[in-house]
């Protein structure tokens, strides 16, 4: 079986690796200013009105249905909210404006020359490359049907330009989903060698554990130095 010419192949894949700024596995900023259970339950009220993963998780979002998502599972927050939080104006390779994905790879390399690629471009934007960022790896396993792009590397979607493989790569995702598959597997495109996955549905997102602390620093050079694992 193949799908817009691209095999699909059924894998298993007992640790996958993705990489979360440790920002995100922090308690809540404003937690410290609570003093009992009351103003707690009253926090949480406050951030589901704003959080867009909550916000879907309760009655889902444009693109991404309430029962999609995945409940009373390991790291259920982090999994659903790599599905709500699209970027409407900064798409990624295999997900668009209105749904997320899980991305990882079989290597934490492959994910550290994948993260840092996108935040040197960011310190390029900004005209600055002087900043700090740690991540997490969350290990998970993944197992399915597959498109499989390792069989067909030169596809349009992979190529390094992004304006010309996102739009692509979005479009064969929407047929791969349609087509009850749970992703992509495909060679990373800032990584030689490497290999990357993507998730397309929360419910394939399996096992989800901690793993070690990276450090990526930038002083002045676009080319970070990288501390880890801590």
């Amino acid at each position: 079986m193949s799908i817009e010419g691209v095999p699909v192949v059924t894998e298993a894949f007992p640790k996958t690796v993705r990489l979360v700024t440790t920002a995100r596995l922090r308690e809540a900023v404003l937690l410290p200013l609570v003093d009992d259970q009351d103003e707690l339950e009253l926090l949480a009220e406050i951030e589901g009105a704003t959080s867009t993963r909550l916000i879907a998780q309760d009655k889902g979002i444009s693109g991404l249905a309430a029962n999609e998502l995945v409940y009373d599972v390991p790291h259920a927050p982090f999994i659903n909210a790599s599905f709500a939080y699209a970027k409407p104006r900064q798409p990624n390779r295999f997900s668009g404006p209105d749904r997320g994905a899980w991305y990882a790879a079989l290597e934490v390399e492959t994910c550290l020359h994948e993260v840092g690629f996108h935040l040197t471009n960011a310190l390029a934007e900004a005209g600055d490359y002087n900043a700090t960022v740690e991540y997490a790896e969350m290990f998970c396993s993944l197992a399915g049907d597959f498109l499989d792009l390792r069989q067909v590397p030169d596809h349009p979607s992979l190529d390094p330009d992004q304006t010309r493989a996102y739009p692509i790569g979005n479009a064969l995702a929407d047929s791969a989903r349609a087509e009850g598959l749970n992703g992509i597997i495909y060679p990373s495109v800032r990584h030689e060698d490497g290999i990357c996955l993507v998730a397309l549905r929360p419910a394939a997102v399996q096992s989800v554990r901690q793993g070690s602390v990276y450090r990526m620093i930038w002083k002045g050079d676009p080319t970070p130095t990288i501390e880890g694992p801590l």
